[in-house]
Formats: structure tokens, sequence, C-alpha cells
């Protein structure tokens, strides 16, 4: 079956089923399932050649994949891009993940952009000052940012609410009694870390208070470095009550730190994980600040990416998530004397 036969078939237009087929957000949802299920149940398959010659597109989504040790441990990072999957599925679509050493990233990116074989990329992983961003955004090449940063090129990006989330965590902490609070962040020239960092400083100055500077360890973003960071913490004269571990894959190493130390965890010591840990964790229930859905906030970001092609102006294209906290017994009331 051809595409003017499935047109006829369904009694719409083949612009309309050629949309349909091709992933254009002008196409409503109720008629793209119509037109999948009908190409499903007719067995109509298009001819990948000819359909991107004549679109001028692929229907391929990249990201460039900077090669680091714990990706694909990340369960977090791996929802996120099943939810692209799925969304690209739905509409016929593909991804590629073009895995990179980290020191060649930018010029994949030079490389994808000068032979464009995809329609659009997803760009994690923003820094600070972000090359990635400055370069694409001149480049004309549609792609949705996952994470804000410092470049005022208007493009378009997904983030959770970084600064908001840390503060509801050092407000739960202080609630708690808790005035001596750390901090173990992942590296600093990461936009979201350096985020999260200047809201616990806002935080505590809000209350009146400052974190001693040893109780502040950067640079931890995996298993080992957070466990070393809280054996460092631990280790100081006056440990802090409770301390904040910035990211999830830290959070892992950090609490087996805790653990194997023989600190009773919401009790000599309280402890706030950013996202989710997958972990059996001596049964210990982690509070967490949580980023929800993020299978869902994958689904957004190609939703974004796919308006862009269609041109919506990336300033419009700007979606902050909020964060939650989830209650666990890893907080406690702090002891007094």
């Amino acid at each position: 079956m051809n595409l003017k036969s499935l047109a006829q078939q369904l009694g719409i237009s083949e612009t309309t089923v050629s949309r349909a087929l091709n992933g254009y957000p002008e196409v409503s949802e109720r008629t793209r399932q119509r037109v999948l299920a009908a190409a499903e149940e007719f067995g109509y398959r298009p001819n990948p050649m000819a359909r991107s010659l004549a679109s001028g597109r692929t229907n391929v989504i990249g990201i460039v994949h900077p090669l680091f040790p714990n990706d694909l441990a990340d369960p977090m990072f791996m929802q996120i891009v099943g939810g692209m999957v799925e969304a690209l599925e739905a509409r016929q679509m593909d991804l590629i993940m073009a895995p990179v050493s980290p020191l060649h990233e930018l010029r994949a990116y030079e490389h994808i952009v000068k032979e464009r074989r995809v329609d659009g990329l997803i760009v994690g992983r923003t820094h600070l000052y972000d090359e990635r961003i400055a370069y694409l955004a001149k480049q004309g090449l549609p792609f949705v940012a996952h994470g804000r940063t410092s470049i005022n090129e208007p493009h378009a990006w997904f983030d959770y609410d970084n600064e908001a989330g840390m503060r509801i965590a050092v407000e739960h902490l202080l609630a708690h009694g808790h005035q001596r609070i750390g901090l173990i962040s992942a590296p600093l020239d990461m936009n979201f870390a350096r985020q999260r960092f200047a809201s616990f400083g806002k935080a505590l100055d809000a209350a009146g208070l400052k974190a001693d500077p040893r109780h502040l360890i950067e640079n931890t973003n995996d298993r080992r470095s957070g466990y070393l960071a809280m054996q460092k913490i631990l280790a100081s004269d006056t440990p802090p009550s409770a301390v904040i571990v910035d990211n999830h894959m830290s959070g892992v190493g950090a609490m087996r730190a805790l653990l194997d130390a023989g600190v009773k965890i919401g009790q000599d010591m309280s402890i706030i994980v950013w996202g989710k840990m997958e972990d059996s964790l001596a049964g210990y229930h982690v509070t967490t600040i949580d980023q929800p859905h993020p299978d869902l906030a994958g689904a957004k970001m190609i939703e974004m990416l796919l308006s862009l092609q269609a041109g919506t102006p990336p300033e419009q294209l700007q979606v902050l998530w909020q964060p939650v906290l989830v209650p666990g017994e890893t907080v406690g009331q702090v002891k007094l004397g």
C-alpha cells in the first residue's frame, strides 16, 4: 500500500497523512494515532530514503553523549532517554546516541551540523558557560538544551528549578532544628550544581547562618567521590548534623559511607539526596528532592524539538518544572547539647 491508497482508505488528504506519519506537531494527536493505526493495519511502510528526500528531513533526533563511567548505571538518565524514545517511536522517528570522548565533544557537534545527519539535537549536561549552546544557537539546527546556561543567544531549554529544590531541602532541615548543614556538590562548572550551590548559600543566609567551608565539598558525581566526600566530612572536628547531596549518584556513595562508619542515619546525622536512588540501602527510605516523571520530561523535550522544527521561536520554548521533597526516614530532629 502506498501513501495515496492509505489516504483514500482513511478519507483524508495525502498531506495530512504524510504530516501525521512524519511527526509534525500541527496534526492533532487523535488524527496521528488514527493514521498510525491504519498504517499498521494495512502494512504501510514508507520508503525512508524517499521520505527523507521529499521532506528534507531524516526523522532522526540525536544526542551527542560524552562517555563517563557511570552513565549507563544512572536510572534517571535511562528513564529520560526512554521517554524520548517512546515519544519518537509514536511518530515513527528514531533516536541515535553518538558516544564521544569528553575532549572531542564540540568537534562531534560541528561534524553533525556540517553533515546534517539528524533533524535536531538534545544537549545535556549544560555548563555555566556552554560553548556547545553558543555554537548551536548560531547554526540553524534545532536543539533543546536539557538544563540552563548563561548563554544569552535565544535557545530552547528544559530544566527543573534547581534554586527552589535546594531551598526546600535547606528549609526542611532548618525546620528539624539543624543549623550545621553540609553540602556535597557535583562539579560547579555544571550549571545545575552552580545553581543549587548558590541557592544553598542564600537559604542559609536567610536563616542567619553560614556553612563551614570544611563541610562544602564539590566535584562529586559518582559513588566513589560521594563516598570519599562523606568520609572527609565525618573526619572533621565538628561534623555537621545534616548533609545535602546535590546528585543521586554521589548520594549512593555518601549513604554507604555513613553506613560503613556506623552512623545512625536520621539520628546521629541527617541526609537529603537530590534524586531518587534505585539502590537498596540497608532498608533506608531516603529523604529526597525528586524530579518527578523523568520519562515525561524526556517526551517533553522531544515535543519542544518538534515545535522548533515547525517554526516556534526558541524563546517561547523554555520550560521549568518544579522538584518536590519526598520525606523519608533519613531526616530527624537535631539532638540538643
